[in-house]
């Protein structure tokens, strides 16, 4: 089959290689090399169709074959799948049983821990109750006593308190009284200070009063003396007298404000 078709592409190859005839569509090959690839065809041929017309032949055959050897395969594949799916499924179940005996033997391991976990649990709590209530006591004892203790020394500060706030509210009563009596006395005194005050600057007015008016009298006198004696000398009387003093005057200095307030 190989050389015919090796045959048929040497002849493509030599039509389209010739020389074309002009003015037609005709081309002119080597009519040897045609001749000759045109008996290997015809070799060739004969051969190959009688394979081709055995194949033929034994089809119907082959077909039956190949369809006989496919019933056996799907039969043995069945007859296999059965068995695998029944080794399978009983795999399965054995699997499944033992699983379910462990887990129920995990079951009732975990019951055994719990009920022993529960059980120490239980022993626990009662000895830290017990625990628990006998410290309770213990602190609430001493709880108490240091309430008491302290409810005690409380009452004492207090009394103690209440003691030293009568004592003081009695003192700042007595320096209350004291003060009292203090600012009397000082009210009194810078009353008698201004009437004395009062009674020096009268005295002092009076004093000053009567020796202006003394003053007044020598001035006067001594005036009416200037005026005689201009009018004695204008006239030429010869007689002098100068300064009449008021009845007095030779004594000695009279007592100031501050003697006379003495």
């Amino acid at each position: 089959m190989y050389r015919v078709f090796e045959a048929l592409d040497e002849l493509v190859a030599i039509v389209e290689e010739a020389r074309t005839v002009p003015m037609t569509a005709g081309c002119v090959v080597p009519r040897g090399d045609v001749l000759e690839l045109l008996d290997d065809l015809r070799d060739a041929l004969p051969g190959e169709l009688d394979d081709a017309q055995d194949v033929l032949d034994e089809r119907d055959t082959l077909v039956s074959n190949a369809r006989e050897q496919s019933d056996r395969l799907i039969t043995g594949a069945e007859r296999d799948s059965e068995a695998m799916l029944a080794h399978a499924r009983a795999e399965a179940d054995r699997i499944l049983a033992e699983a379910k005996a462990r887990a129920d033997r995990m079951l009732d391991e975990a019951n055994g821990n719990a009920q022993a976990v529960i059980a120490d649990a239980n022993d626990e709590a009662q000895r830290l109750e017990h625990s628990a209530a006998r410290e309770y006591e213990a602190v609430t004892g001493r709880a108490r006593a240091e309430a008491g203790r302290v409810v005690e020394a409380g009452n004492a500060s207090y009394n103690k308190s209440v003691a030293d706030g009568i004592a003081e509210q009695q003192r700042l009563v007595s320096e209350s009284e004291v003060v009292s009596a203090a600012k009397q006395e000082a009210e009194r005194i810078i009353d008698a200070a201004h009437a004395e005050s009062d009674r020096l600057r009268g005295d002092c007015d009076i004093y000053v009063d009567d020796k202006l008016a003394d003053f007044e009298e020598i001035l006067t006198g001594t005036l009416r003396s200037v005026n005689r004696g201009r009018q004695q000398l204008r006239t030429g009387a010869g007689m002098h007298d100068y300064v009449e003093y008021p009845h007095g005057m030779d004594e000695g200095p009279q007592p100031g404000p501050a003697q006379m307030a003495g």
